[in-house]
């Protein structure tokens, strides 16, 4: 079984129920956080390595690191086959750094996006218009609606009842 399903098992297995799974995931949790702490320390560096050494190199469990490769995946440059890892699959942490944060954001994760170190990468303005773009993004903006006797958006000059609203 590859090691994503085996993750997917353990972190959403409902038959485990709530608060086992709220543990589960405070842990992976605070060691996701540690992970990014380091990766954003040398942000232009691509670790690479086994699935097995990075969770090694990270002192995290195999789950873990896995959950971890799933989670920054549409984050990276290079993308990792994580369907199909195995302990031995070569992976790469080679991510782009404004994606990442984005990414971040849109997932509500605040103890990622809020970490000390993004403070050397973007400032303080950089970051808040990284956030302001990606929230803005996801932002649905309805088009104003057109009554009969407006004017025809079409630029005509007459009434949408007379143009373009004109029923057949």
């Amino acid at each position: 079984m590859a090691l994503l399903d085996q993750w997917k098992e353990i972190a959403y297995n409902e038959a485990a129920g709530t608060e086992k799974l709220q543990q589960i995931w405070n842990a992976y949790f605070l060691e996701e956080k540690d992970i990014y702490a380091q990766l954003l320390k040398n942000p232009d560096e691509v670790v690479k390595g086994t699935v097995k050494e990075l969770a090694d190199r990270f002192n995290v469990s195999l789950m873990t690191m896995t959950g971890f490769l799933d989670g920054i995946n549409d984050s990276l440059v290079e993308k990792n086959p994580v369907e199909e890892m195995e302990e031995d699959t070569e992976v790469n942490l080679g991510f782009d750094k404004e994606l990442l944060y984005k990414n971040m954001v849109a997932a509500e994760a605040d103890w990622l996006y809020n970490l000390e170190e993004w403070k050397e990468i973007f400032d303080d303005d950089r970051r808040k218009a990284l956030y302001k773009e990606q929230k803005s993004s996801t932002t649905i903006v309805k088009d104003k609606k057109v009554y009969p006797n407006d004017p025809c958006p079409c630029g005509s000059g007459k009434k949408y009842k007379k143009c373009c609203g004109k029923k057949s």
